[in-house]
Parts: structure tokens; sequence; C-alpha cells
């Protein structure tokens, strides 16, 4: 098992070890990002990289995630619950991630903030939460539930609201992203 799904599967309950995936298999966001993270390697038309790409879009439908296998997100990645999460190709996340349901990560098409977010590591993304345009979010950063951000977000910040409001706070997330592999 290659590291970034180790730091996967870890953030789920700390699970590790063969026993610990086979669990985490049974967890709909864990089996997402597996399947994604495994369509992602090999070569185009490998009969690997085939079958996991099936197996994603199947579970996609399954459990409303919408995140293309070429959008880079960093390891650490945790789902919380399934219901929509719409990740544009283009957004860039880092580590340690939380994303709830009803989460649309998406690109402005016109406009000054024309574009994708950048989501730095460490950061937490409550229910309902629109990301979108051409920003970048720091990191140690908490996005509470309902919150539209269209504006760059420095790092240790609560994000609040809609339209939102930046509150600087020491540690936001304390609390919230649990379970890290250690490096």
């Amino acid at each position: 098992m290659n590291k970034i799904i180790q730091a996967d599967l870890y953030r789920y309950g700390g699970l590790s070890g063969i026993k610990g995936l086979l669990k985490g298999l049974m967890i709909p966001g864990f089996r997402y990002m597996y399947c994604m993270r495994k369509a992602s390697e090999g070569s185009r038309y490998s009969l690997k990289r085939i079958f996991f790409s099936l197996l994603k879009q199947r579970y996609s439908y399954k459990y409303g995630f919408q995140i293309p296998t070429p959008t880079q997100i960093g390891e650490g990645f945790y789902i919380g619950h399934f219901g929509t999460v719409v990740i544009n190709t283009r957004a860039r996340i880092g580590k340690n991630c939380n994303i709830a349901h009803n989460v649309t990560i998406g690109q402005a098409n016109r406009g000054k903030l024309e574009g994708y977010p950048t989501i730095g590591d460490n950061v937490w993304i409550g229910t309902g939460s629109v990301i979108v345009g051409n920003i970048k979010i720091g990191s140690n950063v908490l996005i509470a539930p309902n919150s539209f951000v269209n504006v760059d977000v420095p790092d240790f910040s609560l994000v609040l609201g809609n339209p939102c409001k930046i509150v600087s706070k020491e540690n936001p997330t304390d609390g919230y992203i649990n379970n890290i592999l250690p490096s």
C-alpha cells in the first residue's frame, strides 16, 4: 500500500495495515478515494486503471461524489459523509483536508476571479460550503458550514457565512482534523 493511501486510510479512525484496509473499504469516503488513487496509477489503457475507473464511476453514482481522477489532492484526504461533493478537475487540495457533504469546489468562468481554487494543508470544509474562483485558501483554515468563499483566506483563519467573514484564530482546526499519519 503506497504512502498516500496509507495516509487516507489512517484519517478514518487510525486504521492501518491489511485489516484496516478491509475495514476502510466499507467506508464510502475511503472506498471512493481508494478507487480514485488506484485509477490514477498505471498507463492510460492498463487493465488496472480501467477497472478502478469503472469502480470509481459506480461509486460516484452511488455516493454522489464528483471528483475527477486527475484532480490534485494531497495525502490524508477525508470525506466525512456520503452525499454530493463536487470538485473541479483543476482545483488543488493540500494534505489532511476534511470535506463534508454538499460541498462544491469549482471554477469561476468570468471576472477578476476567473479560475480555480487552491486549498492549503489541514483545511476543514463544512457542510454546504461553496468555494469558487482563482483564490488561495491558506493552511489550518476552518470553513464553517454554508459558507460562500470567493476571496483569498490567510493561514490560521476561520471563515463564516455568506458573504464570508474571515476571523483570524490561533488554531481553528484543533479538534476538527484528527488521525494524521506521522511523517
